[in-house]
């Protein structure tokens, strides 16, 4: 088992967030650490503070040393994926190769209806990630990208420099949409992640996902997975402990463990120590 935190940049101040960063970098245990891509608090008063995920992820780039890092996930309709694959090699050559770049569909229509931000219906949305990921893929790794979608564009597009990671940084594909999301996870994803619940509803969207994979004649190995678990607001790492266990037994690979705001180095060491048992 595998172990990373999750510090949503929304009710949190930067100094906060900066400091559980550094303090998780020195603790051997924790391989990556993440961020959401919001423009508004999720789950919570959508007036209150957020700051925006990839500047967030930028910095913390330069202020870590060995955490792997990275957006769960990007909403692929707030940038253009040409954009969007620009940005993910400028921030895996600053970051020295440790970029994890998380994807999905997109589905906040709150925020993407007051910026005017074309969010779309499920069908759309899904026809839309789709194409995002096979021209962001291109991009990361072949010299130029020609492509025409109902949604994308391209001719003769170049994406460089090339990212540290080869072929490209892996792709963290974020959703449970059976007949499409997981289908596009199994031909584009080396890392699903599953937003976090019943270790049963885990099992049974790991099985659609593999089934996919054999589809697409892809190995399911190829493809690690995750799960958010969420850590109380008193900051005990017992439950966390429990239900990391129970999706350990259903083949979870990654568990990625939500700290709660106000953002707290001190709640670091516990949390590490207790899930050291599950190693």
């Amino acid at each position: 088992m595998r172990f990373a935190f999750k510090t949503s940049p929304q009710n949190t101040t930067w100094a906060d967030m900066l400091a559980v960063w550094q303090e998780a970098d020195g603790i051997e245990i924790f391989e990556s650490g993440w961020t959401f891509d919001h423009f508004y608090p999720i789950f919570s008063d959508p007036a209150g503070p957020c700051l925006e995920g990839w500047m967030t992820l930028a910095a913390l780039a330069q202020a870590t040393q060995r955490l792997r890092l990275g957006t769960l996930v990007t909403g692929i309709h707030y940038r253009h994926p040409a954009v969007l694959a620009n940005m993910a090699a400028t921030l895996d050559i600053v970051s020295g190769g440790r970029l994890e770049l998380g994807i999905g569909a997109g589905w906040n229509e709150e925020e993407s209806g007051a910026y005017g931000i074309e969010l779309g219906g499920p069908s759309e949305r899904s026809d839309r990630f789709e194409e995002a990921c096979e021209v962001i893929v291109s991009l990361l790794t072949r010299q130029t990208t020609d492509f025409t979608g109902t949604y994308y564009r391209l001719t003769s597009a170049r994406c460089e420099p090339k990212p540290v990671q080869q072929p490209h940084p892996p792709v963290c594909i974020g959703g449970s949409g059976e007949r499409r999301t997981l289908r596009t996870a199994a031909r584009f994803a080396q890392h699903w992640n599953f937003l976090g619940g019943a270790p049963e509803e885990f099992a049974r969207k790991r099985d659609v996902l593999h089934a996919h994979c054999r589809d697409v004649g892809r190995d399911p190995q190829e493809i690690m997975l995750s799960s958010h678990v969420r850590l109380g607001p008193d900051g005990d790492p017992g439950p966390v402990v429990d239900a990391v266990a129970a999706l350990g037994d259903r083949g979870l690979d990654l568990a990625i463990v939500i700290l709660p705001p106000p953002h707290d180095p001190a709640v670091l060491a516990p949390l590490a120590e207790a899930l050291a048992q599950l190693r």
